[in-house]
């Protein structure tokens, strides 16, 4: 991609992501406590295959290249960095002080426009809700309650053959959980992946990492090897069995899935040290070795984040 289009892009990106973001923040969350637990969502299965399995143009068009701020949570206030189109962020631009109940949150491209604009709020009580970017009134609906019921929770993209961004879910227990996302914020039911993620202290990815079309996602275990799960586009088997990627990883304390951040059309990888550092690891698009050389964006005090996305 071309830093030309790539800032034409962020323009759009910097009025609808901050605008969803806001808009979710200032939202309460009260009401919402009452709403479906994730044990036994009461949203319906997809009602078409074609809301489950996509054809293959569009199913590769939602993880490419995909264009995203980074966020960070300090405290209750929430900041956004706008990609600088060299492969790392602009100065830091203030959105809200009211992320002070929020657990975590993921962006997602819900349009499949190539712009995470969108974003999941996981709020401390337990409760999930959504806001829409392109929603001309900044749309925000509560998934549903009892999300606490899991230890980690992020969105890679498309994984089961839509074209909406999904979510994955692991419980206490080690058990992996997909939701398949209907494009709107709201998902189906949970299917069960599998059980053992309790190995892993980091889970993250945003888009393809082997360049076959699929989202992936990364894993970093106790000992400090990450590894690789390709995504199979199959929501009943999301991911192939693992790969070695290598070991080393265990001096960082944060991995975010970034989408394309240095705008070559491939997915890409941040990793914050122990001492605040930020790296960027640009793709490469190939599965036996999907990440280039680490490369220093952030000298230092990136650690004052109790939360990035």
């Amino acid at each position: 991609m071309a830093n030309s289009s790539g800032l034409n892009r962020t323009g759009v990106l910097s009025r609808v992501t901050v605008a969803a973001i806001t808009a979710a923040l200032v939202g309460t969350t009260t009401a919402a406590v009452a709403a479906e637990a994730p044990v036994a969502p009461r949203a319906a299965k997809p009602s078409t295959t074609a809301s489950v399995t996509a054809d293959a143009g569009t199913a590769a068009a939602s993880v490419e290249g995909e264009l995203r701020f980074l966020n960070g949570v300090s405290g209750s206030t929430l900041y956004w960095y706008e990609p600088n189109g060299s492969g790392g962020f602009e100065a830091r631009n203030y959105a809200t002080n009211t992320w002070g109940s929020v657990k975590n949150a993921q962006q997602a491209d819900n349009d499949v426009d190539g712009i995470a604009d969108d974003v999941w709020i996981w709020y401390t009580n337990g409760t999930m809700a959504y806001a829409a970017g392109e929603s001309e009134t900044s749309d925000f609906t509560t998934v549903g309650s009892g999300w606490n019921i899991y230890s980690k929770v992020i969105s890679p993209g498309q994984l089961g053959g839509g074209t909406g961004a999904d979510l994955i879910a692991r419980d206490s227990s080690g058990v992996l959980w997909i939701y398949l996302g209907y494009g709107n914020g709201k998902v189906t039911s949970r299917y069960k992946v599998g059980g053992g993620w309790n190995a892993y202290n980091q889970i993250a990815g945003v888009g393809d990492l082997s360049g076959d079309g699929k989202a992936d996602i990364v894993a970093r275990d106790g000992s400090g090897v990450l590894w690789l799960y390709k995504g199979t586009g199959d929501y009943k088997a999301p991911f192939t069995g693992r790969t070695k990627i290598g070991g080393g990883w265990g001096i960082y304390n944060s991995l975010v899935g970034i989408g394309d951040l240095d705008w070559d059309g491939l997915s890409d990888l941040l990793a914050r040290d122990t001492s605040g550092k930020l790296y960027r690891y640009s793709g490469t698009g190939n599965a036996a070795a999907p990440f280039k050389p680490r490369a220093v964006i952030g000298t230092s005090g990136w650690n004052t984040y109790r939360l990035m996305f």
